[in-house]
């Protein structure tokens, strides 16, 4: 909308005083992944090895579903744990995004499984009927895979990385996004106020 009104002031097509209001909303509770569930996520869909893998490259970097899809066996540097990335929503681009060693020793493991003219990683759809199928076994039919994002960024939050290095993860123009959205999460929440050294203060 404010780019709109800017066009639109610009070319002269409406008064220059019109003023824009924010509408103030509600805020939606963030869901994220406790260690235990993330770990019961990842045994329920071993069975389902490439939509195993893309819940492992959510989580170790934060990327959406659709920019994870379009990885190539070219894009990974398995020497220094690195891939490049290109967002297909923001069209940013990250030349050396690094990756978690445990998750890019088990990516490895799965490239060596692929055929070796396949140029990308998942030459086949998200399958959401299987998804669907592993979150209501586990308990956790609202989770969406967007909410893996989430789960990494509150994960990062919890260990102490700052909101600057989140926001550039993340690929997100402002750190008022990610700390509206990714880090304003009861984990995070819970885990700075258990930092508050109580047992001190009472007898």
């Amino acid at each position: 909308m404010k780019a709109f009104v800017n066009w639109g002031r610009e070319n002269r097509y409406m008064n220059g005083d019109i003023k824009l209001k924010l509408l103030k909303e509600d805020e939606r509770p963030v869901i994220s992944l406790s260690t235990t569930q993330i770990r019961k996520l990842l045994s329920a869909s071993k069975p389902y090895p490439r939509l195993r893998m893309r819940i492992l490259l959510a989580l170790g970097t934060g990327l959406r579903r659709g920019d994870i899809g379009t990885w190539r066996v070219s894009d990974l540097d398995f020497e220094k744990s690195y891939v490049t990335t290109k967002s297909t929503k923001t069209r940013k681009s990250m030349g050396s995004r690094p990756v978690p060693l445990p998750i890019m020793a088990e990516l490895q493991k799965y490239v060596s499984n692929l055929d070796p003219k396949q140029e990308k990683i998942f030459n086949r759809r998200f399958n959401q009927y299987r998804w669907t199928q592993i979150r209501k076994k586990l308990g956790l039919c609202d989770f969406k895979f967007h909410d893996l994002r989430k789960t990494f960024g509150s994960v990062l939050a919890q260990n102490g990385v700052s909101t600057a290095v989140v926001q550039r993860l993340l690929e997100h123009s402002s750190p008022d996004l990610t700390n509206k959205v990714y880090m304003n999460v009861d984990p995070v929440l819970r885990h700075a106020v258990d930092q508050i050294p109580a047992d001190d203060w009472l007898p």
